[in-house]
C-alpha cells in the first residue's frame, strides 16, 4: 500500500504500461442494477436525442446505440460516475483532484463492429495533460464477445494522425497502428472490473462474434483538476456533481467519429 491506500502495483503497472485493472471494484448487484436500467432505457424505444437514438435496421448498433452522457439523463449512471472508489482512484493516478468530463454505455449485441484501435485524447483534447478513462465491465468480457485491446507503452507517446478503418470491423473512423514493435494486448474482465487507462493508450476493440453475448460496459472519462482546456462536447464535473467548466480546446469531438 501506498500514502494513497492504492497498492502500488496498480500505480506501477499505470506508469510503465499505461493502464491498470482493478479486480471486483463494483459488485454483482451494483452491475445488474445499471444494466437493467439501460435495458429499461431499450425496451421504451425512445429516442433521447444527444443521448440515445435507436434505429430499426439490420446494424445491431443502430438497435442498440451506445448512450451517451447517461449521466445527464439517469441519477444511477452519474452516480456510477461519480463514485467515491472511482475517484480514490483516479486521485491517485492523476495525483490531484480530478473532474469528470463525460459517461458512455456501450451494449455492444452479438454481431456488433468493434472500435478501430484510437486514442482517446484525441477527441477530448484535454490541455494541458490527458484523461483517464475509467472502463467498467458489466459481464463477462473476452476476445469472443469484443473486449478490449490495449497497445502497452503507447502512452508515453504523442497523439497519432489517425488513418482510415476498416468499415466492416469498425463503427468508427479512425484507426491507429500500432508503432512498430508493439502489439494489441487483450484485457479479459469479469463483472464489477474496472479498467484504467491512460488518454494517448492506443486501445480498441474487435467485433463480437460470439452467438448471444452482449459486452455491455460503462464508461467514464476524467481529467485533473489543473486541465485548462477541453473539447466542448465534454461538460466536466466535480467529483461532487457541481459544474466546473473550463475554456474550450480545438479539434475536439465525441469519442469515435461515427460512419453514418
Amino acid at each position: 500500500m501506498t500514502a494513497t491506500g492504492i497498492d502500488s502495483t496498480i500505480l506501477r503497472q499505470f506508469e510503465e504500461d499505461g493502464f491498470t485493472v482493478v479486480r471486483g471494484l463494483f459488485g454483482y448487484d451494483e452491475i445488474d442494477r445499471l444494466c437493467v436500467e439501460f435495458a429499461a432505457l431499450h425496451a421504451a424505444g425512445r429516442v433521447v436525442p444527444g443521448h440515445f437514438e435507436p434505429k430499426p435496421t439490420a446494424d445491431p448498433l443502430h438497435r442498440y446505440p451506445r448512450v451517451m452522457q447517461p449521466h445527464e439523463i439517469s441519477a444511477l449512471a452519474l452516480r456510477f460516475l461519480l463514485d467515491a472508489r472511482l475517484r480514490v482512484i483516479l486521485e491517485a493516478l492523476f495525483g490531484e483532484e480530478v473532474l469528470a468530463a463525460q459517461s458512455m454505455f456501450y451494449f455492444k449485441p452479438p454481431g456488433a463492429r468493434g472500435q478501430a484501435l484510437h486514442q482517446d485524447n484525441f477527441y477530448l483534447r484535454v490541455e494541458p495533460g490527458t484523461c483517464v478513462a475509467a472502463w467498467v465491465a458489466c459481464e463477462a468480457i473476452d476476445r469472443e464477445n469484443g473486449g478490449l485491446e490495449v497497445v502497452p507503452g503507447t502512452h508515453r507517446m504523442d497523439l497519432f494522425c489517425p488513418e482510415e478503418s476498416d468499415a466492416g470491423l469498425s463503427f468508427a473512423r479512425e484507426y491507429v497502428a500500432p508503432p512498430e514493435g508493439l502489439a494489441a494486448v487483450p484485457v479479459d474482465m469479469r463483472p464489477g472490473d474496472v479498467l484504467f487507462f491512460n488518454g494517448s493508450l492506443v486501445h480498441g476493440s474487435q467485433p463480437n462474434r460470439s452467438a448471444g453475448r452482449f459486452r455491455r460496459s460503462f464508461i467514464g472519462h476524467y481529467v485533473g483538476r489543473s486541465a485548462e482546456r477541453i473539447g466542448a462536447y465534454y461538460r466536466t464535473l466535480s467529483m461532487g456533481g457541481e459544474r466546473v467548466p473550463l475554456l474550450e480546446s480545438e479539434g475536439a469531438g465525441p469519442c469515435g467519429t461515427e460512419r453514418l
